[in-house]
């Protein structure tokens, strides 16, 4: 099958040449060309130009004309929680009042709520809520998507989740990577009990999640109040043994060393990072770890700013993803997430486009399929409304922009 867009008032974020992310100051470089054409052969970008060059005489097939809009890469998620039961409405009230995040799960809501309603969830009913928060994405311009487990807690309950992941992503045509995050929380059951906890992620649930192949990654929330540095390390060494690259959450509620322990082990991104300072930074830079930023819910929860601009100024990439979950980041649109990144972070219009695709990409260990527009590169694109700039899209932050969304060459509305 072939399709060629023509027409296109501007073709965002092109690469000529193999890259892994965007750094530092090559975070500002977006390439693109105007009055330009997209030519798609089954699932992968074939060429794209400026129209003036493009052939017609030589090409039958499905034609899209673009005039006035542009062609983005489709966004890349590389954190979500979309696989959950229900909603957690009720503790808006309670942060409205002032509690913390941490008062919340301390009185056995957040994470510990959110795994009681998962487990008298079936998993039938679990998929069906999961299909519409993917099929809500699509349609906001998301083409892949990492997703965690970590509302099960139980061995039963996490494979539970990771068959609904893995069931999507046989199902559906959004590309997705499935993450182990069982040290997400510590069940009320071994309270006082931790480090009994870390042995039975370790020696019950890592093994039996390895034999059936269920997750791409493993994550653990390093964090205050949460899992130590030490039962992080732990593990992650259990998890790399199973072949299970770490991605950690760290340093959202306070200086955790969850950013360095995520370097050691070549951890593929560590994310949050609300509380990252100049050692942070300099452990970062020269890894082949990216800092990946949840601006949603620092939004949400009303938690301060990650210190971006200096990131960004010390040379590191940066990711954005969305944290889609049902009790600090309630929505997956990757286009508000771009608004958040330059209103609140103060990331420039090009920053954040890299952010949420080429940089969140490489997240999910896809910068080289995906995440720009790319010869060989797999055809993951949308097409925008009538639109002046590329600016535009974090300016015009709650107006849905998306026209088209074209997923592995094929047209899904």
């Amino acid at each position: 099958m072939t399709m060629l867009i023509k027409n296109i008032k501007s073709l965002v974020n092109i690469d000529y040449e193999t890259r892994k992310w965007a750094a530092g100051k090559d975070m500002q470089r977006l390439n693109t060309i105007e009055d330009a054409y997209l030519l798609i052969t089954d699932d992968q970008i074939a060429d794209f130009g400026k129209m003036c060059d493009f052939d017609k005489n030589d090409f039958s097939g499905e034609v899209i004309d673009a005039t006035g809009k542009m062609v983005f890469p489709s966004f890349c998620d590389s954190h979500t929680h979309l696989v959950y039961a229900g909603s957690r409405e009720i503790e808006y009230g309670d942060k409205i009042r002032g509690l913390s995040y941490e008062e919340i799960a301390e009185r056995g809501g957040g994470i510990l709520n959110s795994a009681k309603l998962l487990h008298n969830t079936s998993e039938d009913s679990l998929y069906e809520q999961a299909l519409e928060r993917i099929n809500e994405i699509i349609g906001l311009g998301t083409g892949a998507v990492e997703i965690k487990s970590g509302y099960g807690l139980t061995v039963e309950d996490e494979l539970k989740m990771l068959r609904v992941i893995r069931r999507l992503k046989e199902t559906t045509p959004i590309t997705i990577k499935s993450t182990f995050l069982g040290a997400h929380a510590v069940p009320s059951e071994y309270k006082g009990r931790q480090d009994e906890y870390v042995d039975s992620i370790i020696n019950e649930m890592i093994p039996v999640i390895a034999v059936d192949e269920l997750a791409d990654y493993i994550d653990v929330f390093c964090d205050k109040g949460f899992f130590t540095v030490e039962q992080t390390d732990r593990i992650l060494m259990a998890g790399m043994k199973y072949g299970m690259r770490p991605k950690i959450h760290a340093n959202e509620l306070d200086y955790s060393g969850g950013i360095q322990v995520g370097v050691k082990y070549n951890a593929l991104s560590v994310d949050h990072l609300e509380f990252t300072g100049d050692e942070e930074i300099e452990a970062l830079l020269g890894s082949e770890t990216i800092p990946t930023l949840l601006p949603g819910a620092a939004f949400f929860l009303g938690m301060i700013d990650p210190p971006v601009r200096k990131m960004i100024d010390a040379g590191l990439p940066v990711a954005l993803a969305s944290d889609y979950n049902p009790g600090s980041s309630p929505s997956g649109d990757m286009k508000f997430v771009m608004s958040l990144g330059t209103i609140k972070l103060r990331m420039l219009p090009e920053e954040v486009i890299n952010a949420t695709t080429i940089n969140s990409a490489y997240a999910m260990g896809l910068s080289d399929e995906l995440g720009s527009i790319a010869k060989g590169k797999r055809a993951n694109v949308f097409i925008t409304k009538d639109i002046p700039t590329y600016d535009f899209m974090p300016y015009a932050y709650t107006t849905n922009l998306i026209d088209t969304v074209i997923l592995n060459g094929k047209l899904i509305s």
